[in-house]
């Protein structure tokens, strides 16, 4: 059924008026101001003569389609893809590689992505090299006769290191190269890297995009018709798609992006200039830092600076006693939620690489991992002081 203000309702306006008027977010069979939940497995088939647009769950859903409409809207890509999590996404991207294929990927990556590559991507013939992609030299360095991709994390996890999107971007297009970038960190809010030439972007919508610590789930938006149609028969192939419950979360939790990003970067900037003034630690990571690496780069192609502070504590033994001693973040794996999360990427998101490996890439037993959520930035001040100090 056709609503009579379908133009009116088409997306339009800049970002934040797209995350609430995304195109799906009006029920056209009953004007519902939200998503409805379609709770089925399957779907009638009227006329076996005339396929369906949906006919088993699996292959779609209206209820996933709308999200991952909005999510490739907000990209600015193609199409879009909802996962079982962020892991699912950025495996199924990997999917599209075959035996023999080489990949060049950036040496501090998420710990979750160096395990998949590095203890099953290798199993299925499939190589990897590891380098700071900071250093385009390097990039270049490492390409082979059999690469077929570059996988990008900027900023990365956790060190928050800049690589410049465009200049590997380019590169990669030079030799054929299909381009893969983590966008979990920022948010199509703050950086939208389809713009910037890259071909598949992913996120762990568990973090900034659901924000709210309740759905795990994963997103990918592509660049073209052709790698939309490559990635949606390894989506119904492998069968890893989010569920419908968890895919009205995210669309629920999206509507908000905005509001909870400038609250939780303005907070974080604060906690980044009040903990480089700390004597007792020994390194602080923000991009809004006016000594961070590349800040610049990350200027040019980010409109933010991201909620992720990750800092230096000295040792190990000094970590796990500020973790022991805060009162207002979670002490968990994960991030980007209105509550604030403090993690030991040692123990937790990088646990799964070997200690050299980590240590080599400034991953130390001291460094910890704050992410800014929505509490007042006095108290979450107040509360680190009283622990560091403790």
């Amino acid at each position: 059924m056709n609503h009579p203000q379908d133009d009116k309702r088409k997306p339009h306006g800049k970002f934040a008026t797209k995350l609430i008027h995304f195109g799906g977010e009006i029920d056209e069979a009953t004007g519902a101001s939200s998503v409805p939940l379609y709770q089925a497995s399957t779907f009638h088939q009227a006329d076996l003569e005339v396929s369906p647009e949906y006919d088993y769950t699996r292959s779609g859903n209206p209820t996933r389609q709308a999200l991952e409409d909005y999510i490739a809207l907000l990209e600015g890509g193609t199409r879009g893809f909802a996962f079982a999590s962020g892991m699912a996404a950025i495996s199924s991207a990997f999917m599209l590689l075959s035996q023999g294929d080489h990949v060049i990927c950036t040496e501090d990556v998420y710990g979750g992505t160096y395990r998949l590559l590095t203890t099953i991507m290798n199993r299925m013939g499939v190589e990897s090299t590891f380098v700071d992609m900071t250093d385009i030299a390097q990039v270049r360095a490492a390409l082979r006769s059999n690469t077929r991709a570059v996988f990008i994390e900027t900023p990365s996890n956790p060190t928050l290191r800049i690589t410049d999107i465009a200049e590997v971007a380019a590169f990669a297009k030079e030799h054929d190269l299909l381009t893969m970038l983590d966008n979990t960190f920022m948010t199509p809010y703050h950086q939208r890297p389809i713009e910037l030439g890259i071909d598949i972007v992913l996120h762990s919508a568990t973090k900034f995009l659901g924000g709210h610590s309740d759905v795990l789930a994963g997103l990918a938006v592509v660049a073209n018709d052709s790698l939309g149609r490559r990635m949606k028969q390894i989506q119904n192939g492998m069968g890893n798609v989010l569920g419908i419950q968890d895919s009205w979360l995210l669309i629920r939790g999206m509507k908000t992006l905005r509001a909870r990003m400038e609250m939780s970067e303005t907070s974080a900037r604060r906690l980044a200039n009040w903990l480089s003034e700390q004597p007792d630690i020994d390194v602080v990571y923000y991009p809004g830092l006016p000594n961070h690496p590349r800040r610049d780069v990350h200027e040019k192609q980010s409109l933010g600076y991201g909620a992720v502070v990750s800092f230096d504590v000295g040792s190990g033994e000094k970590a796990k006693k500020l973790l022991s001693k805060v009162r207002i973040p979670l002490v968990a794996v994960s991030l980007g939620a209105v509550e604030s999360i403090l993690s030991y990427p040692a123990m937790m998101s990088h646990a799964s690489m070997p200690k050299e490996v980590r240590l080599l890439r400034g991953i130390t037993d001291g460094l910890v991992r704050y992410s800014v959520g929505l509490e007042d930035i006095e108290d979450i001040i107040e509360d680190l002081e009283q622990a560091l100090r403790g």
